[in-house]
């Protein structure tokens, strides 16, 4: 157990992309150490699926579980089984494709669950889908369970499309913004703080990191919540700490003054 200036933290839960990654998608040497050096447990919560994982945690040699997908996945990453999901309910989300490409033509979609998979015309950024992703019109996607719907448009910014889908699905689903490129749906009620929760750690002996705002339900549920200095002004405002950006190592910085 490591003491921090709010209590006793056993957990450290840590976003990925924005946060834990650099800019270029790499873990600095400083980082990696200070992770494994920590003396607490470590559990990966990212907005990522369990294809695009493996890498970074083998390089940082954290075992027991890795939740994925904004919390909708809970992955064991010594036998890469699913422990644990919460699945999109497919009427709802349906209804919700129909209506957007009628508000919004143009829209294109992708959906998640242990694979990727999209439709015709939707571009993935950053990176390129595997051969022999699937590529069909979204609805025939969804006739498989899934964990997550992407939303993407060429011509209309992230908080546009995110609150217009909060609009049109209700309490149907839950719609966030998990990076600057793509709004992400997933079941009612699915973030990372209840994803965490039910880890069983009390929120007093859990430390956060995040970035964006689909972090801010977990950097507001633990004890430390801990802001990057390259994070959205929304999770700023809530966080108990802001660090330096991802850059600069900024977990890094937290979790060496803690294990000091």
């Amino acid at each position: 157990m490591v003491r921090g200036r709010a209590g006793i933290f056993r957990l450290a839960a840590i976003d990925l992309d924005g946060t834990l990654l650099r800019s270029d998608g790499t873990i600095s040497p400083r980082t990696r150490d200070a992770v494994r050096g920590s003396g607490l447990q470590i559990v990966v919560v990212t907005a990522r699926g369990p294809a695009t994982i493996h890498e970074i945690v083998a390089a940082l040699g954290i075992p027991g579980t890795a939740i994925c997908s904004n919390g909708a996945l809970v992955v064991d990453l010594a036998t890469d089984e699913v422990v644990r999901q919460r699945l999109l309910e497919t009427d709802v989300v349906i209804e919700l494709v129909h209506a957007l490409r009628e508000r919004l033509p143009g829209i294109t979609f992708a959906v998640e669950h242990r694979d990727f998979a999209h439709e015709p015309g939707f571009s993935a950024w950053g990176w390129t889908p595997p051969a022999g992703t699937r590529v069909a019109d979204v609805v025939e996607l969804l006739a498989d369970p899934a964990t997550k719907l992407i939303l993407r448009h060429a011509d209309h910014e992230t908080v546009e499309i995110q609150e217009l889908a909060r609009e049109l699905v209700g309490d149907g689903a839950t719609v966030v913004a998990s990076g600057r490129e793509a709004v992400e749906v997933t079941a009612a009620g699915v973030n990372k703080a209840t994803a965490v929760a039910e880890l069983g750690f009390p929120p007093e002996e859990v430390i956060a990191f995040g970035d964006f705002p689909n972090d801010i339900p977990l950097l507001a549920w633990a004890g430390r919540g801990v802001a990057m200095g390259n994070a959205h002004p929304d999770v700023i405002e809530i966080a108990d700490e802001v660090t330096a950006t991802n850059d600069e190592d900024g977990v890094a910085l937290v979790l060496e003054r803690l294990a000091g």
